[in-house]
């Protein structure tokens, strides 16, 4: 039967080699319709999945994986390739506890060869794979896929470089939709403006090499030479591309959509037999009116409404953190937001909407953000770069020589901080507590509700000298004790201060901790809490006051090896402290992904798991 369904037949790459042309505009069709009812249920990145479908099933058409190695940049886009390898059957898992990740993962198939969350590294990555098979004399290839996005970061010109000179089997895929998760911005998006603004161009550049490859005898070597020189002879023919300066055969631009195209200029590439990139055009959000419609809306998204497009997520912290700080901006002219490509997310649209000439997003480039930030900050301004603390990372050696070392006024609002959630383990939050903690005269708050972040990053802007960071969760405000209040100090001691317990923690854990005192209280374990919202540096009278507890325990959202906790043990030995400390935190791990309260659960760290431990004798 012509209709019957397809994918749900696909157990690997080579059942989509043996299907007949004519069928893959229904395998298409079904991987979307697929991809939006997942997505709809579980939450994660539809429209940048809707925007490769075709080039993942001519991927699959013309290459051998897992021999050939595909290296997804940044990983999410992967979706399409999950159901055509082997694991259809699991996809209604993905993002969920216990099930696939949603994003590429080599534990989970060997046709994911190198795992990647993170943007920019694909080139790189097969740039080593591709050495690697030369040097083993092994004549497969290797195929980065990044988007014009991933293309503002610095790392994928590094892949470049290094790659475009060597002699290997890669081929770079630029799969360019004109956006990132927002607009991009930059002097590389004008230059593939450019690019693709000259399609009879290449064409016309793409007759000449046929015609030069057929001359007999020698067609073949100077078609070579006219892609590796830099001579007049080839300017003349053509103009150079930034990726020809490089090293590569460029091929392109094509429609990304159209599958004998894509599997034309991938065979094209195999046989250069030497650095190739392939320049597709594709729309984000394809085949989903709702995405392509708005397809910064449904790069991340959650479970949402297929009929009408609406969706249940909200801003929550991120939402609070960018409107507070627009209304900052409104009363200092010197206020400034930086972001890297994350404007939506870290909730920066207002600010972007009032003060344009004040907002500036860089690219996905944090390492350039912070150095840019300290650059405002020498010169009067106040920078605040809003950041999710998993891309913080990348920053490192920034926020030490070019902030800190220098005591600039650089205010990183860290959003994300803690467990993330479904995007598992390259995505959660869960390392910036400590690496922030090692860095001098640097000053880290940790709000745990709506009001204290607001109080928390006017302190860092205008209460602190030299630079600062606000470090807040995903999602929304937690449940706080009735009797609450927000405040701005360093710490707050709350419940029976003659107790001899004593538990302490910060941020969002803040609330489960409060439900754990009530919970033990009521089995007639009593315990105080030491609420921290500076985290860095630990106020030595906090110390002092947890000395006099014989029973000390902190519960921490974070890696345990050089976090908050284990600083804070320290300065207890210190004061010479007597009585037993326990430390519950993440300890040597990654944490995969599943909800936030699954993991809290599992992990030890929600109200049932500190209760547990609060009333062990």
């Amino acid at each position: 039967m012509e209709n019957e369904p397809i994918l749900d037949k696909i157990r690997s790459p080579e059942d989509v080699k043996r299907l007949r042309e004519a069928q893959l505009p229904q395998l298409c069709s079904e991987i979307r319709q697929k991809l939006i009812e997942t997505v709809a249920v579980n939450g994660g990145h539809l429209a940048s999945n809707l925007g490769v479908v075709e080039l993942t099933v001519a991927l699959h058409r013309v290459f051998r994986s897992p021999d050939d190695q595909i290296v997804w940049d940044v990983g999410h886009q992967c979706y399409a390739h999950k159901l055509l390898t082997g694991r259809y059957e699991q996809f209604k898992t993905i993002r969920q506890y216990g099930g696939l990740s949603g994003f590429t993962k080599p534990c989970e198939s060997e046709c994911d060869p190198f795992g990647c969350g993170h943007s920019s590294t694909s080139i790189s990555a097969a740039t080593g794979l591709a050495k690697a098979k030369t040097l083993r004399r092994d004549d497969s290839y290797s195929i980065a896929v990044i988007g014009d996005g991933a293309l503002t970061g610095g790392l994928a010109y590094e892949g470049m470089n290094n790659a475009g000179r060597a002699h290997d089997r890669l081929i770079v895929i630029l799969n360019d939709n004109e956006m990132s998760i927002s607009k991009n911005v930059g002097a590389i998006e004008r230059h593939l403006a450019v690019i693709r603004a000259k399609t009879l161009y290449f064409k016309i550049k793409d007759g000449v090499e046929v015609v030069v490859s057929h001359i007999p005898l020698v067609g073949g070597r100077l078609r070579n030479w006219m892609f590796k020189s830099k001579s007049l002879v080839k300017n003349a023919l053509y103009h150079s591309t930034i990726f020809e300066d490089m090293g590569f055969a460029y091929l392109g631009p094509a429609d990304g959509h159209n599958i004998d195209d894509i599997c034309r200029l991938l065979r094209r590439a195999k046989d250069i037999k030497r650095p190739a990139l392939i320049h597709l055009m594709t729309i984000k959000g394809k085949g989903y009116t709702y995405a392509e419609q708005d397809p910064r809306a449904y790069h991340g998204i959650g479970n949402f409404d297929i009929e009408t497009g609406e969706s249940k997520k909200s801003g929550g912290f991120s939402e609070i953190f960018g409107e507070y700080l627009t209304s900052l901006a409104g009363q200092d002219e010197r206020v400034c937001a930086v972001t890297a490509a994350m404007g939506g997310g870290t909730g920066l649209a207002p600010f972007a909407e009032r003060f344009r000439q004040r907002y500036f997003d860089v690219g996905i480039a944090e390492q350039h953000a912070v150095v840019f930030a300290a650059g405002l900050a020498r010169n009067g301004m106040l920078p605040v770069f809003a950041v999710y603390s998993t891309f913080l990372q990348r920053a490192y050696d920034q926020i030490v020589h070019d902030a800190a070392l220098q005591k600039l006024k650089v205010v990183l609002a860290v959003d994300r901080a803690g467990l993330v959630g479904e995007d598992g383990e390259t995505h959660q939050g869960i390392f910036d507590a400590a690496f922030l903690n090692s860095v001098p005269g640097l000053t880290v708050y940790s709000p745990s509700c709506y009001e204290e972040l607001r109080l928390t990053l006017n302190d860092a802007i205008y209460g602190c000298d030299g630079p600062a960071a606000v470090r807040y969760p995903r999602g929304g405000e937690p449940a706080m004790p009735e009797c609450f209040v927000p405040g701005i100090e360093a710490f707050r001691l709350i419940g029976d201060a003659g107790a001899e317990l004593l538990l302490v923690t910060y941020g969002r854990l803040f609330a489960e901790a409060a439900k754990a005192q009530a919970a033990a209280a009521a089995s007639g374990v009593h315990a105080a809490i030491l609420k921290l919202t500076r985290v860095r540096p630990v106020d030595a009278d906090c110390v002092a006051r947890a000395a006099g507890f014989s029973r000390v325990i902190f519960f921490e959202e974070g890696i345990r090896a050089g976090g908050i906790a284990e600083h804070f043990g320290s300065m207890l030995l210190e004061q010479g402290y007597k009585g037993s400390y326990e430390i519950h935190a993440i300890d040597d791990q990654f944490v995969h992904q599943g909800g936030v309260t699954d993991l809290l659960a599992e992990l030890g760290l929600d109200a049932q798991g500190m209760a547990r431990i609060l009333m062990k004798r």
